[in-house]
């Protein structure tokens, strides 16, 4: 064991396995595969400007080097973390050299290109307009939001994905075939057990990797298994980013399994989130949010299970408060569902937002004066607990002109059932009382 990491290379494995060429990518084949966009721009030698949209480890920056070896442009690479104004000036001034020197085209790589603001952005968008510069940008964020409608409208943007287990695993078996991993033996859950850590991200995957190497080497042993890994691997969060796309993308999917009735679709986005790092109080909002806009006035129990989900995570914090949100979810998930009130709030707002300031009718207005009495102001008021029912069959409680107004239409579900039942019977007796007032 003593020359096991004799020959160990010096850089970073990420480094050294780096891909060279499009054939030697792993994923994404959906843009390098053949007759795709990437393949296609290779093959036509024709660069045009794009973002790599996509999670962190997933060769971003890889594609976009390759991409400028197989166009013969010069690379210019900038990180807009750490690039102002005066790094642009200076890439475009080098752009202008370069063509005029050797009549070779420039690529100009933004990483994390969306922490650029609109100022920095529109730098160097004259240049990419020009033909000047091709521009490439990397960005984890979505573009719709972080880059401006100027330079998105010219670039092309392409979505590239998490790397599947099965490609992870042949990234495993690229290590080994490097010999990147001589004199080390991964049984198969061992292997499962990197790419699980992994989540989708290649870099990530062949640090830990590197760590497992270093690990057991110190260790003097060639065995790798699953609890060795556990002893000595630090392994990072679930990928989950507060306030990104994966952190919205995640709670709506949480939403939409708790409205499709989904108790471990629920349960599971639940707990993504919360192992992700998702503050519980803010997923306590939006249960109690989900309970008001799914299920309602349907199974009224909801809001009162959310809101007390709410305060015994308040009262217990994490990790005991956080079973009493989870079993919110699930019953969430499994309760009547109905948007009508919702759906009733959200016309009645629309309409009151576009429609003229209607006058109270006389009768419903207020009367603590005198005059105010003298002018009629509640006269004709019937008070509904002394009508039969305790309902005043007949009278109309809306302004002139919407009396046929229902915004308000119950679902066939849970309580709500109910309540069309008592709303049907209340609506027969206005029509008796209604007919009844035409006879006379």
């Amino acid at each position: 064991m003593n020359d096991l990491f004799a020959n160990e290379p010096r850089k970073p494995l990420a480094e050294a396995l780096r891909p060279a060429t499009l054939d030697e990518v792993i994923g994404q084949q959906h843009l390098i595969g053949p007759g795709k966009p990437l393949r296609l721009a290779v093959e036509s030698r024709t660069p045009h400007s794009m973002i790599l949209w996509g999670p962190p480890g997933v060769g971003k920056t890889t594609l976009a080097r390759i991409l400028a070896a197989s166009f013969d442009a010069r690379f210019i690479p900038l990180s807009a973390v750490f690039s102002g104004v005066k790094d642009i000036r200076e890439a475009v001034e080098q752009a202008h050299a370069e063509l005029q020197r050797s009549g070779r085209h420039t690529i100009l790589f933004v990483d994390e290109v969306h922490r650029f603001n609109k100022s920095q952005q529109d730098a160097f968008l004259p240049f990419v307009e020009s033909g000047l510069l091709t521009f490439i940008g990397a960005t984890t964020e979505n573009p719709s939001f972080e880059v401006n409608s100027a330079l998105l409208s010219r670039a092309q943007v392409y979505v590239l994905n998490g790397l599947s287990e099965t490609e992870l695993q042949q990234l495993f078996r690229r290590a080994q075939d490097k010999g990147a991993l001589e004199g080390l033996s991964f049984d198969e859950a061992a292997v499962n057990t990197l790419t699980g850590y992994a989540d989708g991200d290649a870099r990530r995957f062949l640090n830990l990797l590197e760590q497992t190497r270093t690990a057991a080497h110190a260790r003097k042993t060639g065995t790798v298994t699953p609890d060795f890994l556990g002893e000595v691997l630090t392994v990072n969060a679930r990928r989950f980013d507060k306030g990104g796309d994966d952190f919205y993308d995640q709670i709506s999917a949480l939403h939409k399994s708790v409205r499709g009735s989904s108790p471990d679709g629920a349960l599971y986005w639940l707990t993504r989130m919360l192992d992700g790092g998702a503050d519980p109080r803010y997923l306590a909002r939006r249960l109690i949010r989900m309970a008001w806009e799914d299920i309602g006035l349907a199974d009224p129990r909801a809001m009162q299970i959310t809101n007390e989900a709410a305060n015994t995570y308040e009262r217990l914090g994490s990790p005991e408060g956080e079973l009493a949100l989870a079993q919110a979810a699930i019953y969430l998930a499994i309760a009547a569902k109905s948007n009508a009130g919702y759906t009733a709030y959200n016309e009645a707002r629309a309409f009151v937002k576009q429609d003229k300031s209607r006058p109270v009718p006389v009768h419903l207005r207020n009367a603590p004066t005198r005059l105010m009495k003298e002018l009629g102001y509640g006269r004709e008021y019937r008070y509904a607990h002394d009508e039969p029912h305790a309902y005043a069959a007949g009278e109309t409680y809306l302004p002139e002109g919407l009396e046929d107004v229902r915004w308000y239409q119950p679902v066939p579900r849970g309580l709500e059932s109910k309540i069309q039942d008592k709303l049907d019977f209340l609506r027969r007796l206005d029509e008796e009382a209604r007919q009844q007032e035409n006879d006379q």
